[in-house]
Parts: structure tokens; C-alpha cells; sequence
């Protein structure tokens, strides 16, 4: 006689979101399956690096949260992760750079979070994936995204010394031209003053005669 409680797992359907699907596992593929979903949980904090040391797991889904800080770097530990979905966050920082060396990665995701820099180089299974894993990241630039990282020096043209000698010799003449007539308002001014008051005229004549 077989084992009852046995044969209720082996019937269990274990409902699973890996790829961006839901699918529904059971039987003995469950005993070669590994993965963590906690996704839509409102949790809050930076992603613990531990994560990282779990390099069996063939998904890791914590999309729809409140997660903060950067994404770790030991998430390029996970050599056999097929799927990782880190969308819908609020992390920032760059995306490791590290992570092309994931050749197994199928599905990744870190659409809509405050991240920054330039996305991973295009390079083994970051080649396949297109703008929709990185929208919703304003800061973020470089292929695929329409964001170019590059800007374009602007290109200063030498100014020939012929120019260069035209413009101090404008310079040059606009002083002379304002000293000129900043003098000739001042002599102006005193002689208009002397003028009219005559006692600042005797004044001024007296203590040219003292000199």
C-alpha cells in the first residue's frame, strides 16, 4: 500500500511567477526547481548582499516593493539565475556591470526605479533584452534605451591672430575713447561749479596761488 500523504504532494500544484508568467508546477519537477518570489510585499530597505550567495536558485523576483539603495553586486554570483526581476522599486546607483558575465539570465528586469549611469554592456544574454527592462529610469542611458551616454564636445574654432589683434585693438580704443570723455565731464563739471558759486571759485583760485 503507498504512502497517502506521498501522493497528496506529488498531486500539490504549486503556483509559481518566474519569466514574467504565472505557471502552476507539480510533481516531482518541483524537487528541481529552486527560486524566491517575493514579489507585492510592500517590504522596504536596501536589498540584502547575502542574496547573492544563493548561486543554486533559478529565479529571484522582488518586483512591486519598496526597495532602496543599490542593486547588489553579488547578484553576479547567480550562475544559474534564469530570471531576475527587481522592476517596480525604488533603488538607485548604476546596474553592475558584472552582471553580463550571467549567461543564463533569460528574463531581467529593472524597469521603473530611480536608477542612474549607463546600462551593462550588450554583451552574451544582455544582448537580447530590449528597452522595456530598463523604462521608467530617467537617469539611466545607453542601448537599448534612446538615452545616449555620449554628448558631443562642442567644437571650438581657433580664432585666427589677425582677429585676436582686431579685437584689443577695439579694446584698446574703447578705453581711450571713455577715459577721454570721463575727463572731459569732470573738467566740465568743476568748471560749471566754479561758475556759478563764486566762492568756491576764489577758493580754488587761492589755493592755486598758495601752490
Amino acid at each position: 500500500m503507498g504512502n497517502p500523504f506521498r501522493s497528496n504532494i506529488a498531486e500539490e500544484v504549486i503556483e509559481f511567477t518566474t519569466k514574467n508568467m504565472y505557471y502552476g508546477y507539480q510533481g516531482k519537477i518541483l524537487s528541481f526547481m529552486s527560486g524566491i518570489d517575493l514579489s507585492c510585499n510592500n517590504f522596504l530597505g536596501a536589498i540584502p548582499p547575502e542574496l547573492g550567495n544563493l548561486s543554486e536558485i533559478h529565479t529571484l523576483n522582488l518586483s512591486h516593493n519598496n526597495l532602496t539603495g543599490s542593486i547588489p553586486a553579488t547578484f553576479s554570483n547567480l550562475k544559474q539565475i534564469e530570471s531576475l526581476d527587481l522592476s517596480y522599486n525604488k533603488l538607485n546607483g548604476v546596474i553592475p556591470q558584472q552582471f553580463t558575465e550571467i549567461t543564463t539570465l533569460e528574463v531581467f528586469s529593472v524597469a521603473h526605479n530611480n536608477l542612474s549611469g549607463k546600462t551593462p554592456e550588450r554583451k552574451n544574454q544582455f544582448g537580447t533584452f530590449d528597452e522595456s527592462c530598463y523604462e521608467g529610469n530617467p537617469f539611466l542611458c545607453g542601448p537599448p534605451l534612446r538615452n545616449n551616454c555620449s554628448k558631443e564636445p562642442v567644437s571650438s574654432q581657433p580664432v585666427p591672430n589677425d582677429e585676436q589683434e582686431d579685437d584689443g585693438f577695439i579694446d584698446m580704443e574703447f578705453f581711450y575713447i571713455s577715459f577721454g570723455a570721463c575727463y572731459t565731464v569732470v573738467v566740465m563739471t568743476i568748471a560749471i561749479v566754479l561758475y556759478i558759486n563764486p566762492y568756491w571759485r576764489r577758493r580754488f583760485f587761492w589755493n592755486k596761488s598758495i601752490y
